[in-house]
C-alpha cells in the first residue's frame, strides 16, 4: 500500500506488525516535503536528524513491545507550539530566531506516544488571519490550486496534510483557523471544546478563545488523535479536569434518531450557491443514514464577527505586549534609549495585520471605550452562548457551511480586511461559545476546489459529531481524494 493513502490508523497497524519502520515511514514523508515544499510552502522548519532520531527511538518502543496506539506515525505541528530544541517563530519576523527551550503540553504527548515530528508548519502570524498570506515566511500555497490561499491561520497544517507530505497535523483554532483552512484544503479538522486540550507552551493569540486541536485526513484519524490530545495538565489555569474519554468509541453507532439542527441564519444571503448545495447533499446524506433536521435559530450569530474584532485584539494587545525586544526574539539593532528601542522593535518585528489588530485591542481597552466596546461585546457574547443553549434543547448537533465559499486567489482580498474577515462568518459563534466544532469535505466546486461541511456540538460531545461525521465518510469518498499531480 502506498503510505501516502493510508489512514494514520493503518499506518499504525502497519508499523505494528513490522511491515514497515518508523524510520522508513518519516524517511518517505521527508523526501515527499523535500520534493513538494518549495512549490506550497507548508513547512517553515524541517529537520531530517531530529526526526530520524525521534523514528529510531519509535522503532525501538516497537520493538520492545512497549507501542501505544499511534507509535511510530509521524506528525507535522503548527509553528506556534514550543518544541524543544526546534525553531519556534509563530510565523513571525519577532520569533524568527527563537528556539523553544521545552515542549508545548500537546507536543509532549504526541511525543510520549511516539510519535516523530515531521517539522513545523507555516501559519499567518501569531495566529491572526483566514488565508496564510500574513507570514513572515512567505504564503502557503493551496494544493488543490496553487495559484489560490489554502485558508488561516493553520493553512500550512491543512496544505501538508492535503498534499500527504505528513498523515496528520496539529492546528489551533481562535476563531475558525482549524476548520476553514480544513475546509479549503479538502481535510478534516476538529476544534475541541474549549479547556479540553491544554494551551501550555501553546503561543497565546487571545487567550479565551485560543484551543488546539487535530487535522488529518477523516474523521477516524482526528478521533485517534484526539485521544492523544486531551487531558487535564496543572501547568495550564483553563485546562479542564475531566476523566480521559475514548472518542472513537462511538464513531461504528448508527445515526438513526439524531437530530440535525439547521440555523437559517447559516444559509442567508451571502452564501456560495455551489457551497450551499454541497451542504444541502451532505443532509440528505444523512436523512439517508437516519437522521432528522430540524430548523434552529442562531439570532445573534450575525454579531459574532463584530464581537470577535472587539475581543480578540484586546487579548491580543495584551499578550503580545511581552515581545519588546528584551525577553524574545528580534531587538531593533539601533536605538536611541529605551522607549525608542521597544518601539522600533514592535515596529519592525510584527507585520502590518498583528499592528492593526494591537490597535484596535488597545484601543477598546483604552480609558472611556472599555465600557462602550469591550464590555458590550463581552454581553452579546453570553447571548451568543445562550442561542447555542436553547438550540441543543431540539437538536443533537447542528450543521451547516463551513466558509460563505471556497478557497480564493492570493492577495485577492488583502486589501480588504472586513471582506478577509468574513470568511470567519461561520466558525466564530463556537469560538464565542466554547463549543466544539469541526470541518469536513462535503464536495468541490465548479472549480475543482474543496468545500467544508462544518459540525458543532454542545460542550463535550466530540465523540458524537466524530460518529456524525465518520458515518457521513463510510457512505462518501470526498475525504479521500487527493489534489490531481500530487498522487
Amino acid at each position: 500500500m502506498n503510505p501516502f493513502d493510508a489512514s494514520v490508523s493503518a499506518l499504525a497497524a502497519q508499523l505494528a506488525t513490522k511491515q514497515v519502520s518508523s524510520r522508513e515511514l518519516a524517511q518517505a514523508y521527508l523526501d515527499r516535503i523535500a520534493a513538494l515544499n518549495p512549490a506550497i510552502n507548508a513547512f517553515i522548519t524541517v529537520d531530517p536528524a531530529k526526526t530520524l532520531a525521534e523514528a529510531a527511538a519509535a522503532d525501538a518502543l516497537i520493538a520492545a513491545r512497549k507501542n501505544g496506539p499511534l507509535t511510530g506515525v509521524p506528525i507535522a505541528h503548527k509553528d506556534i507550539f514550543c518544541t524543544d530544541g526546534w525553531l519556534t517563530t509563530c510565523g513571525s519576523k519577532m520569533l524568527h530566531n527563537f528556539v523553544a527551550p521545552y515542549d508545548a503540553t500537546v507536543v509532549a504527548r504526541f511525543k510520549a506516544a511516539g510519535m516523530p515530528s515531521l517539522g513545523k508548519t507555516n501559519m499567518d502570524e501569531f495566529a491572526m488571519g483566514s488565508s496564510n498570506e500574513t507570514s513572515h515566511f512567505g504564503a502557503v500555497k493551496n494544493p488543490w490550486d496553487t495559484a489560490r490561499v489554502p485558508g488561516g491561520s493553520s493553512g500550512g497544517a491543512a496544505a501538508c496534510v492535503a498534499a500527504r507530505m505528513a498523515p496528520a497535523a496539529t492546528g489551533t483554532d481562535t476563531g475558525g483557523s482549524i476548520r476553514q483552512p480544513a475546509a479549503f484544503a479538502g481535510i478534516t479538522g476538529l476544534k475541541p471544546t474549549y479547556g479540553l486540550v491544554s494551551r501550555y507552551g501553546m503561543i497565546a493569540f487571545a487567550s479565551s478563545l485560543d484551543q488546539a486541536g487535530p487535522m488529518a485526513p477523516s474523521a477516524e484519524d482526528c478521533a485517534l488523535l484526539l485521544n492523544v490530545m486531551t487531558g487535564f495538565d496543572s501547568k495550564d489555569s483553563t485546562s479542564l479536569e475531566r476523566d480521559k474519554e475514548d472518542y472513537a468509541r462511538d464513531l461504528d453507532q448508527p445515526l438513526a434518531g439524531l437530530r440535525v439542527g439547521l440555523p437559517k441564519e447559516f444559509f442567508a444571503e451571502g452564501l456560495n450557491s455551489e457551497v450551499a448545495a454541497a451542504v444541502e447533499a451532505a443532509v440528505n446524506e444523512l436523512k439517508e443514514l437516519g437522521a432528522t433536521t430540524v430548523e434552529i435559530s442562531l439570532a445573534n450569530s450575525k454579531l459574532a464577527i463584530p464581537v470577535y474584532y472587539v475581543l480578540a485584539p484586546a487579548e491580543a494587545s495584551s499578550n503580545l505586549s511581552r515581545f519588546d525586544g528584551v525577553r524574545y526574539g528580534h531587538r531593533a539593532p539601533e536605538y536611541a534609549d529605551l522607549n525608542d528601542m521597544y518601539a522600533k522593535t514592535r515596529a519592525q518585528g510584527f507585520g502590518a495585520e498583528v499592528k492593526r489588530r494591537i490597535l484596535i485591542g488597545t484601543y477598546v481597552l483604552s480609558h472611556g471605550y472599555y465600557d462602550a466596546y469591550y464590555l458590550q461585546a463581552q454581553k452579546i457574547r453570553r447571548l451568543i452562548a445562550h442561542d447555542f443553549a436553547e438550540a441543543f434543547k431540539a437538536c443533537d448537533v447542528i450543521l451547516g457551511p463551513t466558509a460563505p465559499g471556497t478557497a480564493f486567489k492570493l492577495g485577492e482580498k488583502s486589501d480588504d480586511p472586513v471582506e478577509m474577515y468574513l470568511n470567519d462568518l461561520y466558525t466564530i459563534p463556537a469560538n464565542l461559545a466554547g463549543l466544539p466544532g469541526m470541518s469536513l469535505p462535503c464536495g468541490f466546486d465548479s472549480k475543482g476546489l474543496p468545500i467544508g461541511l462544518q459540525l458543532v456540538g454542545d460542550y463535550f460531545s466530540e465523540a458524537k459529531m466524530l460518529n456524525v461525521a465518520h458515518q457521513y465518510q463510510r457512505v462518501t469518498d470526498w475525504h479521500a481524494r487527493r489534489p490531481e499531480g500530487l498522487q
